[in-house]
């Protein structure tokens, strides 16, 4: 054989990243020895397959017909590999996520640890990105994220109920201030605004007898993580649009007062997803069984 299974993977792993790095942290490996493994493949084909330079790293055209090539047959192999864990007793490897930061923390304890303990042979690697990404072409078996934002052609199996906004500020912020009744007096209060990954400001959405619409709320501070708006909003800074399970704790203690709760709707929550396959493979097959159960329970 003219070149090691792991030197394809490496291969195809490097053109899927887009760089050496980024897929060596993928196949845990060091860098050096990614490289080697591509360059030991390249030498032995007589063909240059990448283009390098010091700030970037590109297939070459042989290096482009090679990996549209090789990329199903390694495909087929890890479905043939996935079969053959079908016949295992307790699934195995490294079941790799990549999720929202919210979305991570919502999830952590209920399945991901709970996960762990029922197959101590697993491994989770769970990343937290704000943007969308192609979990396919980056190496992901799954992906978690509320099911508007689930790419079309995915499988989405929903991960508990629907979930529902809350409006809320501290006490001491409603001492010299007036509590909104309707969207509109949200004009004359300070906002926690947030910038979504896209770049865009997050316009506070609402419904209410069958009326929905979005606002761009004012307000001095913007911030791109609900924790850092959660601690704010705590602090006094301004009223803070954030998920009810986030503050339901603030809420239940007074730390935090919620306003506006007839005007924020229920939305389908987050949902596990993945590329449609005939086979699903031992280690996600046990992720979805867990979700299926812990869903059966909270329904109950």
């Amino acid at each position: 054989m003219r070149g090691t299974l792991s030197e394809l993977e490496a291969v195809v792993t490097v053109a899927g990243r887009g760089g050496f790095r980024a897929a060596a942290r993928e196949l845990g490996i060091s860098s050096s020895a990614l490289s080697q493994q591509v360059a030991s493949l390249e030498a032995r084909l007589g063909i240059r397959l990448f283009n390098r330079t010091t700030r970037s790293v590109t297939l070459s055209s042989a290096g482009e017909q090679f990996v549209a090539e090789v990329t199903p047959a390694l495909a087929a192999i890890r479905n043939a590999v996935d079969l053959a864990d079908e016949h295992r007793s307790e699934p195995s490897g490294t079941l790799r996520i990549n999720t929202a930061l919210g979305a991570a923390r919502m999830i952590l304890t209920p399945l991901v640890l709970e996960y762990l303990r029922r197959h101590p042979q697993m491994n989770i690697e769970m990343l937290t990105e704000g943007a969308l990404v192609d979990i396919n072409a980056k190496g992901f078996d799954a992906g978690v994220r509320i099911l508007e934002a689930v790419p079309p052609d995915m499988v989405a199996i929903p991960i508990g109920r629907m979930i529902r906004p809350a409006i809320v500020g501290s006490p001491s912020y409603f001492e010299d201030r007036e509590k909104p009744r309707v969207p509109a007096d949200l004009n004359a209060h300070r906002c926690i605004r947030a910038r979504m990954a896209s770049g865009s400001i997050y316009r506070w959405e609402f419904s209410k007898r069958g009326e929905a619409f979005a606002v761009d709320v004012p307000g001095p501070l913007i911030l791109d993580e609900s924790d850092l708006m959660l601690r704010a909003a705590r602090d006094g800074a301004g009223l803070a649009y954030l998920n009810e399970w986030q503050v339901a704790e603030d809420i239940a203690t007074g730390r935090l007062v919620q306003v506006l709760d007839d005007w924020t709707p229920s939305y389908p929550g987050l949902c596990l997803y993945y590329p449609g396959r005939r086979h699903l493979p031992a280690k996600l097959r046990a992720f979805v069984d867990l979700i299926h159960e812990v869903n059966r329970r909270e329904d109950g």
